[in-house]
């Protein structure tokens, strides 16, 4: 039997309802596509998806108790594992083709593996994922919310996000303190954004980095140019600005020195 390790944020679920309901979550268009699930632990999801035809399996796992379970209980899929850690991982030598990443995620590297997404987000289509309540109303909210921030707006910006469902501390082993959600992110149609993707990653974290100032002040380190600073929309605070409003100020601090502007 695996122990769920502290360190490593371990929470087993041990519903089968639950895990069946985030399986089919997954929405899949091809005859095969390739799946990768991060930290499947004992395989309660895995049980489910290796028996899907349209799925090739793959598993990506740190913890080595783990791993020597899933090879000694799903000795089918011992090739397809990769004991390691996801956050370390080129996801391109995995494969070429489309990844769909499935999981219950670790809380306490939740978000850190939403930025390894973000920077595979040319190959990974989709994700369905359980992670911490908190996370996934942070993920899915809209401006105006307190709630709202940087993984928002920059996963808002390349991925359609659903809330699927709410999921209690009693199905899991052990339980956490804290209620779970499971969220779909789809790839968005956006191939690339109408502004500098590099400058609009630093403009989003400058912005939420002080919140509660206006982005005339939470920019300053930025040392945009003086015209910006007078646009209408400096005296607004980061939550305020929808992912749109966010893409077309980088855009007009991208431009402001060739004194184009875009309203």
């Amino acid at each position: 039997m695996v122990r769920p390790k502290k360190f490593l944020g371990q929470h087993f679920l041990k519903d089968q309802n639950i895990a069946s309901k985030i399986v089919e979550s997954l929405k899949l268009t091809k005859d095969r596509n390739f799946v990768l699930e991060i930290g499947p632990g004992t395989g309660v999801l895995t049980k489910l998806l290796m028996h899907k035809p349209d799925i090739d399996l793959h598993l990506a796992e740190i913890d080595r108790e783990s791993v020597a379970y899933l090879k000694q209980n799903y000795p089918d899929l011992t090739d397809k594992i990769t004991e390691g850690d996801f956050l370390q991982m080129n996801l391109s030598t995995l494969t070429k083709e489309d990844i769909h990443v499935i999981g219950n995620f670790p809380y306490n590297i939740s978000s850190q593996i939403f930025f390894k997404v973000l920077e595979n987000r040319s190959q990974v289509r989709q994700v369905v994922c359980m992670l911490q309540k908190e996370v996934a109303d942070r993920i899915a909210e809209k401006e105006g919310s307190k709630t709202y921030g940087i993984l928002s707006v920059l996963l808002q910006a390349y991925f359609n996000i659903e809330y699927l469902f709410k999921v209690p501390p009693g199905v899991f082993f052990p339980p956490p303190k804290v209620m779970s959600a499971v969220i779909r992110l789809t790839r968005n149609e956006r191939t690339q954004l109408q502004c500098n993707e590099t400058m609009f990653f630093k403009v989003v974290k400058q912005a939420f980095q002080n919140r509660r100032k206006t982005l005339r002040n939470a920019l300053k380190p930025l040392n945009l140019p003086a015209q910006i600073s007078k646009l209408e929309i400096m005296d607004l605070r980061a939550e305020q600005l929808s992912v749109e409003q966010f893409i077309l100020l980088t855009y007009n601090i991208e431009h402001a020195s060739e004194g184009v502007r875009r309203v």
